[in-house]
């Protein structure tokens, strides 16, 4: 799934989760079934837990390689449509974040800083070098944002596809809509963990049984609206990856309201947090909103886009017009172009 402009903030099956991580013991992970495939890519041990990293495209030492980072839910095939092409041009590589696809679960709590340390252990584990053109879809706009945060000296350029606002609406349990903003504790985000993945065995059975069921419902679903648009393997692929617990573990982050207002004072601290640096933000031309607000949530995603244009002095956007929220399965060759021009762009 993709990043909507509204969601609950954490589901009841995370929450779950989260309230049986106290005391927890966490170890290895237990096997599971295998997927319908292999994987096209490699696992990569990065601290106990294996990544799937898929690199395609020969790099070069003059051109920057592309790092495909799918929204939340998720994974390396969504790309499907636009890596290939990527590949003619340079270096491009799509991963599986701990716990979707192909990947192996990781420890908890699966926060954005946690993801971007996983990244790149992952890419430097694995041999890829920068400078690298980070392309984000939804959440995976603010996981490249705050990889550039963390290591500024590798990234070059960015395209941002549909990416997440900065303070993004929130729907409660109670049927409330709230800014993230409202949401906020002040709670310190925990350090970023190098070893101890989540184990099946360290869930109780009432918080595993709900995600099992959570993870059925999403697979029944798991190739509606774009995603039909993809390759049969793909979509198979996608079927078996939303039908395990693992999927719903890898979306757990409770502290994702901390996180966005930290980024949001990186902003206010400076205007320009990717400087000169080549930026293109592609932005749906159809719209996904639906209900008695859906005019104005809309006017305000159109808003929220075009301003993360200014997070470069060198950036811009693109209206995809015969989009929606998945603009790399709708207008796949549109997303080509983009990330065509910022790679064009670092090589002069």
């Amino acid at each position: 799934m993709g990043l909507p402009v509204v969601r609950p903030t954490m589901p009841v099956v995370a929450a779950l989760i989260m309230a049986a991580f106290s005391g927890l013991v966490i170890g290895a992970q237990t096997p599971t079934e295998a997927p319908p495939y292999p994987a096209p890519g490699r696992l990569v041990d990065v601290g106990g837990w294996r990544l799937h990293l898929n690199c395609t495209g020969r790099a070069s030492p003059s051109q920057p390689t592309v790092i495909l980072e799918a929204g939340i839910g998720d994974f390396s095939v969504e790309w499907s449509l636009v890596q290939p092409a990527i590949a003619n041009l340079t270096r491009v590589c799509s991963y599986d974040r701990a716990g979707d696809g192909w990947s192996d679960v990781g420890p908890h709590p699966r926060t954005m800083r946690q993801i971007v340390f996983e990244l790149h252990a992952l890419l430097d584990v694995a041999g890829e070098r920068a400078p690298y053109v980070l392309v984000g879809h939804s959440y995976g706009g603010w996981l490249v944002r705050v990889y550039q945060s963390t290591y500024p000296s590798q990234v070059a350029g960015m395209v941002l596809v549909e990416a997440g606002s900065d303070d993004p609406l929130r729907l409660l349990g109670d049927g409330r809509l709230v800014h993230a903003s409202d949401l906020t504790t002040g709670e310190p985000v925990p350090a970023v963990k190098t070893s101890s993945p989540l184990r099946e065995t360290d869930i109780p059975p009432s918080a595993l049984s709900q995600m099992k069921a959570g993870a059925a419902e999403a697979a029944a679903h798991a190739n509606s609206g774009s995603r039909a648009k993809l390759p049969a393997d793909a979509q198979r692929m996608r079927t078996w990856a939303l039908a395990r617990w693992q999927h719903v573990a890898a979306a757990v982050n409770p502290f994702e309201s901390e996180e966005l207002a930290a980024m949001r004072a990186e902003r206010a601290r400076n205007a320009r947090p990717l400087g000169d640096m080549p930026l293109v933000v592609l932005t749906r031309g159809m719209t996904d909103e639906t209900g008695p607000d859906a005019k104005t949530r809309e006017d305000d995603h159109q808003k929220e886009q075009a301003a993360l244009t200014a997070l470069s002095r060198d950036g811009k956007q693109v209206v995809a017009a015969h989009s929606g929220h998945h603009i790399q399965l709708d207008e796949p060759d549109l997303v080509i172009k983009s990330i065509g021009e910022v790679v064009g762009a670092i090589r002069k």
